[in-house]
């Protein structure tokens, strides 16, 4: 049995559009001319992101930070990821989806990896966006404290 998440992203110009913002890629398969599966090892966090549109515009913008599960953890099944995540974020509609991808910059603006922010910033930051509040910028201070409690969790 295969513990890894797949993911599979689709690539159609000016009509559909799935890809990873980031995460530790485990493995790549390319499906097709414009598919590929790309498999994350059970515990790592990614982000991906979905953008659709018809000939009117856009249908569909949406954004899910997950925790990739080992088997017999609980997930939420989210559409092209097999079986699905743990969801530490999920927010549809172009205004929060590029609220969160500046905020995914910003950590990176730091030198920090977003896959290595601490899961409960992202959980924050779900929660205020939802109720279309700020949400607390991610510091080196809370990473090198999130670092400290994971090393004693370990």
């Amino acid at each position: 049995m295969n513990d890894l998440t797949t993911v599979e992203l689709l690539w159609l110009e000016k009509r559909i559009e799935n890809r990873i913002r980031f995460g530790k890629v485990a493995a790549e398969t390319i499906t097709g001319d414009h598919r590929r599966v790309l498999s994350f090892a059970p515990g790592s966090i990614f982000a991906f992101v979905r953008w659709t549109s018809n000939d009117f515009g856009t249908v569909l913008s949406r954004i899910d930070i997950l925790r990739a599960v080992k088997p017999g953890e609980r997930y939420s099944t989210v559409p092209w990821i097999t079986p699905g995540g743990e969801s530490l974020l999920r927010l549809a509609g172009w205004p929060k989806v590029e609220r969160v991808l500046q905020l995914i910059d910003a950590v990176e603006a730091l030198g920090i990896n977003p896959a290595e922010v601490a899961p409960d910033y992202w959980h924050h930051v779900h929660n205020r966006l939802s109720v279309n509040e700020t949400p607390r910028a991610y510091t080196r201070a809370r990473h090198q404290a999130w670092l400290r409690r994971r090393r004693t969790t370990l």
